[in-house]
C-alpha cells in the first residue's frame, strides 16, 4: 500500500456540515481539496445571493478552506445544473408531477460531475456534508471495514445506510445514486448529531458554526415555486384546464396544472360543505381533480426507474418505505414487476402519494433501493367528463 495520503475532493457549499466534513477529513490524514460548485444561473444570484452557492456562500467556503489550510476552487456548474435540475423540476410540474430537485442534483451533479472534476485531480474519492453512512464491503475477505483509506475497498461494494441522526438523516436524498458513486464517496458526519457538528465548528473557530440551514429548494426564493415557475417558464408554458370534483362536475377554470400538486388545499373553488383536495391531476386534458381528505388515501401504488442496492428483487419483498422525506416510513410489500419498476403494497394506507415523489426502501437501517412514484390510473369517473 502507498504511503501518500489519499486525496478527497470536499464539496463545500458554506454551511457548516461541508466545512466540518473537510476538517475531520483532514484530521484523518486525508489530502483535503475544498470545492465549491457554482450552480446559480445570473437571473437566480440577483435574487438570492446567500443561498447555497450563490456569491456570499463562495465567499464562506473559500474563507473556511482558507482557516484550514487546505486549496479551494470554484467550479462553473450552472450550465448543467439548469439543463439537469431547473429543466427537471420545471417540467415535472408541467407533466403533473411534483419535482425531488435534491435527489437529480446528488445524482448528476454532486455526485456526477464533482467526481469527475475530483478524478481529473488525482483525488480517488470525493465527501460531502450529507448525514449518511456509506459501508465498504471488501469481497476478498467477506466483511465489512470502515477505513476507506485502503484504496482497495473500491474494488468491494458500498452499503448506504440512514445517518445515526434520525432528525437529520439524508439518505432518502441519495437513494439513486450508483455503486460508483457510493464507493468513492465519503460522508465522515453520518455517526454525528448536528449540535456535535456545530460544537465541533466552534472548537475550531470556523466562523460559519452557527450559520442557519437552508430549508428552501436553493434555486426557489421563499420557497415559492409557482412565482419562479412563472419567471422561468413564462405564461404561455402553462397548461390552463378546469378543476373537476370526483363525479367530473365542472367547478372551475385554473390557470396551469403547474399550479397544483397533490394534497393541496389552497387556491381551489369553495362552495362545498367540505374542505376540498387535489386528488389527481391529469396532464393529457389538463384537468385537476379535487376531493375529499379520505380520497388522498393509498393503499398501493407503483414506481418507476428504480434503483437497487444490492441484488434486483424477482418476488415480493418486505420493506419500510418513505414516499416523502419528512415521511415516517411504512411497512410495505414491494412486488416487482421487472428490473425498474414495482408495485408497492402498503400495511397501513398513507395519504397524499405524489407522483414524482421518490418512494425510498429500506431494510432497517439500511438503503435497499427506490424509484419515483407513478401516477394511478384514476379511479374516479373525473376524466371521462373531460375526454
Amino acid at each position: 500500500m502507498s504511503t501518500t495520503s489519499p486525496r478527497v475532493v470536499v464539496g463545500m457549499s458554506g454551511g457548516v456540515d461541508s466545512s466540518v466534513a473537510a476538517h475531520l477529513l483532514k484530521q484523518q490524514g486525508y489530502d483535503v481539496i475544498g470545492v465549491t460548485m457554482k450552480v446559480w444561473p445570473q437571473d437566480c444570484i440577483s435574487r438570492a445571493e446567500d443561498k447555497c452557492c450563490g456569491p456570499s456562500a463562495i465567499a464562506d467556503a473559500r474563507a473556511v478552506a482558507h482557516s484550514l489550510g487546505i486549496p479551494h476552487y470554484v467550479v462553473e456548474e450552472s450550465g448543467d445544473f439548469q439543463a439537469q435540475v431547473i429543466e427537471y423540476f420545471a417540467s415535472e410540474y408541467q407533466s403533473g408531477r411534483t419535482p425531488n430537485p435534491c435527489v437529480m442534483c446528488n445524482e448528476k451533479l454532486k455526485f456526477g460531475n464533482l467526481w469527475r472534476k475530483a478524478r481529473g485531480m488525482g483525488a480517488q474519492f470525493i465527501a460531502t456534508g450529507h448525514y449518511a453512512i456509506i459501508d465498504r464491503v471488501n469481497e476478498n475477505h467477506g466483511h465489512e471495514d470502515g477505513d476507506s483509506r485502503n484504496e482497495g475497498h473500491s474494488r468491494g461494494r458500498a452499503i448506504l445506510r440512514k445517518g445515526r441522526d434520525p432528525r437529520k438523516d439524508q439518505s432518502y436524498f441519495l437513494f439513486s445514486l450508483r455503486q460508483e458513486q457510493l464507493l468513492h464517496s465519503l460522508m465522515p458526519l453520518g455517526a454525528m448529531s448536528k449540535p456535535e457538528i456545530r460544537d465541533i465548528a466552534r472548537s475550531i473557530g470556523l466562523k460559519v458554526a452557527d450559520k442557519e440551514d437552508s430549508q428552501e429548494i436553493c434555486f426557489v426564493p421563499g420557497q415559492d415555486y409557482k412565482a419562479f415557475l412563472r419567471g422561468h417558464l413564462g405564461e404561455k408554458q402553462f397548461h390552463a384546464g378546469g378543476i373537476y370534483d370526483k363525479q367530473g362536475n365542472y367547478l372551475a377554470p385554473h390557470e396551469g396544472i403547474e399550479m397544483f400538486t397533490i394534497g393541496q388545499r389552497k387556491g381551489l373553488p369553495g362552495g362545498s360543505p367540505r374542505p376540498r383536495y387535489v386528488i389527481d391531476i391529469d396532464p393529457a386534458t389538463s384537468s385537476v381533480i379535487v376531493g375529499d381528505a379520505e380520497d388522498l388515501i393509498v393503499d398501493s401504488f407503483e414506481i418507476d426507474r428504480a434503483t437497487w442496492h444490492g441484488e434486483i428483487p424477482t418476488s415480493p419483498v418486505e420493506l419500510t418505505v418513505k414516499i416523502r422525506y419528512g415521511h415516517a416510513g411504512a411497512q410495505a410489500t414491494v412486488i416487482p414487476i421487472d428490473t425498474d419498476r414495482a408495485r408497492i403494497d402498503l400495511h397501513v394506507p398513507q395519504r397524499a402519494v405524489t407522483p414524482g415523489q421518490a418512494a425510498v426502501f429500506y431494510d432497517a437501517d439500511r438503503v435497499a433501493g427506490g424509484g419515483w412514484i407513478c401516477r394511478h390510473e384514476p379511479a374516479t369517473a373525473a376524466l371521462a367528463f373531460t375526454q
